[in-house]
């Protein structure tokens, strides 16, 4: 008798609020992403509050993508030279698209690792990436964090710098997000 009227009751709860697990996907239009490089003797950072993205856990779909001139080193001059190297003008965004290769278990909200693998698109190359991180269930949202070692060499990009002061070919990124579940059709 209990297992009957627990049934009745989810679904009378699904039905009232008209969305079921298959209708949600997270999204956010303001997570924030980091990139950490160097030059001999210096180090700089560069951040954005304007990470956009979304998580699909039905499908086990990944997109993020963020528009590069929102990122800012506090250096004017170095964020121009940033921009140029990148060619923002003719490759404004940087986007990862692809699938976790991981279990997520939306039942409990521990922190969970988890790992995707797609393209990684920056500066009009893209290659195949994995990315390990962790996502967390909280409340109607997921806390989604990661970090990579990006070569810039991988994607035909040429360190800026002065005679032997060139800017490292490996950058460390970072990026926090949390994302709220929509409804399918809303997005």
């Amino acid at each position: 008798m209990i297992p009957i009227i627990v049934f009745i009751i989810s679904f009378l709860l699904l039905s009232a609020s008209g969305q079921n697990q298959d209708d949600i996907i997270y999204y956010t239009d303001s997570g924030y992403a980091e990139f950490h490089s160097s030059v001999p003797l210096d180090t700089f950072t560069g951040k954005s509050d304007y990470l956009t993205g979304m998580i699909d856990l039905s499908e086990n779909e990944i997109d993020f993508y963020l528009d590069l001139e929102t990122l800012k080193t506090g250096n004017n001059r170095r964020d121009r030279d940033m921009y140029r190297t990148l060619k923002v003008d003719n490759y404004p965004f940087a986007e990862f698209t692809g699938k976790l290769d991981s279990d997520f278990d939306e039942s409990t909200n521990e922190t969970q690792s988890v790992k995707a693998t797609g393209e990684f698109k920056v500066h009009g190359v893209s290659r195949e990436v994995t990315i390990e991180g962790s996502l967390q269930k909280i409340s109607d949202s997921l806390l989604l964090k990661a970090e990579w070692i990006l070569d810039l060499r991988d994607h035909d990009i040429e360190p800026p710098g002065i005679l032997i002061y060139r800017v490292a070919d490996e950058i460390e990124i970072e990026i926090e997000a949390t994302l709220e579940a929509k409804n399918r059709d809303e997005l």
